[in-house]
């Protein structure tokens, strides 16, 4: 039987998309496909990792035998010229003619290049495929000024790529009076300007430019307002225009502005030929993300095949990391009162900008934008598409629950047509089904399965959540690999770094991991380094995984100042360090506050103060409290029998014993202890994450409580022990949590999901069932004995130092928004807003 030839013009990712649905779904066509670009389909949408080390065939979405295997014939370097409606025929550029049953366009889109004098000198590019990248990589290598002409999605990949090769002096020019003018508003713009300007880029914004300078070669820009910039390369990113030329020649309709006009089973006015991408009009839009383009080559297939399938508007909803900061804009971003009610939240120092538009009964998620954390992204774009009932206290999608609980319905409560993949169409009832029917238990084997999360990738923090939710309501063992960048549980990158020796980031992200990583597994992995080899977590390297407290040590607080946190072992303090602190807290004008650790904290420094002020408490003999990070807090004590009547041993000398030996050691999460001098327990040991009790034949020892929105009491681990070997039992009960607890799990949430419960972990600790007590009591010894007070270091090394400014440019300047009010003869941050 002779086969239906169908020709497709164009070899881009929505072309080879068009292929492989039609080859899944039906064998009765003939497929001819000719290409442009003298390589296969690749990843336009990564297309800036290119410069990142990547080849044009890692970027490439088939192998060079898939075309054979599916009977495709493929013709590179061999653009169609001209369509004979009439004949049903196409001819190529070599001279070729080929007869067609059905034609679709797949020819894309151009890159908008505007009108501008002088565009043609050398020097100038357009940012679009792999070849103008060979070109710009080869013309920048002279170059030390560049310039990329549009602040919108594509500009800033630009202006990453030149970053890539090496120019540091960038600057972006924008007409709008925005950033991403269809993505964010103009104050989510003013946040994504100013964290860009702290990247070394140049922003104008609102500039139009009216001719490019130079002889031969590009020597700088000149405005319409009469200023100038001095630039040595031009890249032009300014749009794109639908590549509608070859229709338009041929006859059939195109809208007024470009695009071939297609119906919503993306026929032409010629029902042969069809039109999918970013080259199709549908209803007066072109659809410029890669999801809609997928979901037109779905519906083309699904029709050509005799399965009736329409295309809608396509939500245009989109997650993106630009230069390293995540940009996210869903549902209506740009909805204004009284038309809805919003709510915005702003963190300037931390780069954070959120904003979520509620209807007026407070009840649905319209729309909202997210620049510096997208992490909710997922769930806020599921939450508004399907119509679902907000929280009580709807602020809380942003800011996350007061008390550490689920915020919202989550994800079992999705409808099984949630769209979950929008590049590849697929829902959660789909994912749900290859777990559930087709065995699916991994996410690679869910990618195979279903295609989710080959396209953008944008999908897979969802992803992983739905596996790990239906295979535990299966009943089945879940292996809680950390993201979708490593394939490992933290335990076993935990051993793995261990055993290959790596000491930072970037070489276990590639020895064991993929893509460029996410802000789950590099504060993990950060942390697992910090664990393994206790070296200064801002070393070069590590420092840009770190998580945002830790980069700056000193935690971020209400209104982007910082705390700062001496250390008070045991609660115990000098009157003369009394004093210094005093006197630091006076000439900063920080508030002061005692804690339920016993020491005292000081809050409301500004950033560039943080290493001038440790410079003087450093004087003093104070050193880190590591308030910031995951690891040893306080150990809170009593007076003892050095003072009280009651007490049976010195619980201070013990307590600051052990807050000496165990401080700066990184864990999994936080841990706390405290020792108590008697059975009256007036340091609350019983509380902590190990906590000591005198008794009158020595010390009993407590581990997994915790205080917090979810108390529970410590559990007693073993009795009357000396104070070696109770050192020595905590030497392996925090090396057994370090090395295998979940990220981010306390101990007592550790204990309360280990099989066996208190029973094994006593076996493993006291009886050394494993075999490991040694192990760990040496590895223990390593991480005491290599302790170094990691703001003595900071101060001390000029590169670390320099990164405490708010300002590159003008470091001495502090954060001019941030405020303060009086309050008991202190000050304090003004309290949030609703907007």
């Amino acid at each position: 039987m002779n086969k239906l030839k169908i020709i497709i013009i164009g070899n881009g990712m929505v072309g080879y998309k068009f292929c492989e649905k039609l080859k899944s779904k039906s064998d009765s066509f003939k497929l001819i496909i000719f290409g442009e670009e003298p390589r296969r389909a690749y990843d336009r949408v990564h297309l800036s990792e290119y410069f990142n080390g990547k080849t044009a065939e890692d970027l490439s979405m088939s192998t060079a035998s898939w075309y054979e295997e599916q009977e495709i014939d493929l013709h590179l370097n061999n653009p169609v010229v001209e369509v004979d409606r009439a004949a049903k025929t196409v001819s190529t550029s070599s001279g070729e003619v080929y007869r067609y049953d059905f034609l679709v366009f797949a020819t894309g889109s151009s890159a908008f290049v505007p009108h501008i004098k002088g565009i043609e000198k050398e020097g100038v590019f357009v940012y679009r495929t792999i070849d103008d990248l060979d070109l710009i990589a080869g013309y920048a290598k002279n170059a030390k000024k560049a310039s990329v002409i549009g602040g919108g999605l594509l500009g800033l990949e630009a202006a990453k790529a030149l970053i890539d090769l090496g120019i540091e002096e960038t600057s972006i020019i924008e007409f709008a009076p925005r950033l991403m003018p269809r993505q964010i508003d103009m104050a989510g713009s003013e946040m994504l300007k100013s964290m860009l300007a702290d990247l070394g880029l140049q922003i104008y914004l609102n500039k139009n430019t009216s001719s490019i300078e130079g002889e031969t070669n590009i020597g700088g820009l000149k405005f319409s307002d009469g200023s100038e910039l001095a630039t040595d390369i031009l890249v032009i990113s300014a749009g794109i225009k639908p590549r509608d030329e070859l229709a338009r020649k041929c006859g059939i309709d195109v809208g007024p502005r470009g695009g071939i006009i297609v119906d919503a089973e993306m026929q032409t006015n010629d029902p042969c030929i069809f039109a999918i991408g970013e080259c199709a009009l549908f209803e007066e839009m072109i659809y410029g993300l890669i999801a809609p383009g997928y979901e037109m080559a779905e519906v083309l297939a699904s029709n050509l095949c005799a399965q009736s399938k329409s295309f809608k508007s396509f939500d245009m909803s989109t997650k993106l990391k630009l230069i390293g900061i995540d940009v996210a804009s869903f549902g209506d971003p740009f909805i204004n009162e009284p038309d809805c009610r919003t709510i915005v939240f702003e963190n300037k120092h931390k780069g954070i900008y959120k904003r979520i538009n509620i209807s007026n009964d407070g009840q649905y998620l319209l729309g909202g934008i997210l620049i510096g954390d997208a992490t909710a992204y997922n769930m806020l774009l599921q939450t508004s598409v399907n119509q679902i009932l907000l929280p009580a206290d709807p602020e809380e999608l942003i800011l996350g629950s007061r008390g550490g609980e689920q915020v919202g319905a989550g994800i079992e409560s999705l409808p099984d047509a949630a769209l979950i993949c929008s590049c590849e169409g697929v829902t959660k009832g789909g994912i749900c089904s290859s777990i559930i029917d087709q065995g699916c238990e991994t996410l690679d084997d869910i990618k195979k399965c279903t295609k989710a999360g080959t396209g953008c990738g944008g999908c897979m923090p969802m992803v992983k959540d739905l596996m790990l939710h239906t295979l535990k309501a299966q009943g089945k063992y879940v292996r809680n690999v950390i993201c979708e960048h490593f394939n490992y549980s933290r335990q076993e990158l935990y051993d793995l770094i261990h055993i290959h020796n790596l000491k930072n980031y970037d070489d276990v992200l590639n020895e064991f991991g993929q893509s460029d990583g996410c802000e789950v597994c590099k504060p993990l992995v950060s942390s697992l380094l910090a664990s393994l080899w206790n070296e200064m977590i801002l070393k070069k390297g590590n420092d840009t995984a770190q998580d945002s407290n830790d980069r700056f040590l000193a935690n971020i607080q209400k209104g982007g100042s910082y705390s700062v946190v001496p250390r008070v072992p045991g609660g115990e303090i000098t009157p003369d360090k009394l004093i210094v602190i005093g006197e630091v807290a006076k000439k900063y004008n920080l508030y002061t506050k005692i804690t339920g650790g016993q020491r005292i904290d000081m809050f409301g420094a500004h950033l560039n103060d943080l290493p001038i002020i440790w410079e003087e408490l450093i004087a003093a003999g104070f050193e880190s409290g590591h308030a910031y990070g995951k690891g040893l807090r306080t150990v809170k004590s009593c007076v003892g029998s050095t003072w009280c009547r009651f007490g049976l041993h010195d619980s201070v000398s013990f307590a600051i014993r052990i807050e000496e030996r165990y401080r700066g050691i990184r864990a999994p999460h936080k841990f706390k202890s405290a020792v108590s001098g008697c059975i009256r327990e007036c340091a609350e040991a019983q509380s902590k994450d190990f906590g000591i009790i005198a008794t009158e034949k020595g010390w009993n020892l407590y581990v997994c409580g915790n205080g917090g929105s979810k108390p529970q009491h410590a559990l007693l681990l073993a009795a009357d022990l000396d104070s070696e070997t109770c050192i020595k039992y905590i030497d392996r009960f925090l090396m057994f949590y370090i090395r295998t607890a979940d990220p981010l799990t306390r101990t007592a949430t550790w204990l309360n999901k280990m099989e066996g419960g208190m029973e094994y972990l006593r076996n493993v600790v006291i009886n050394d069932s494993l075999g490991m007590a040694e192990k760990w009591e040496a590895e223990i010894e390593n991480l005491v004995s290599t302790y170094q007070c990691e703001w003595k270091e900071a101060v001390e090394n000029p590169a670390i130092r320099k990164r405490f400014s708010h300002f590159v440019n003008a470091p001495e300047d502090k954060d001019p928004t941030i405020e303060f009010v009086e309050m008991r003869g202190q000050k304090k941050t003004p309290e949030w807003k609703k907007v």
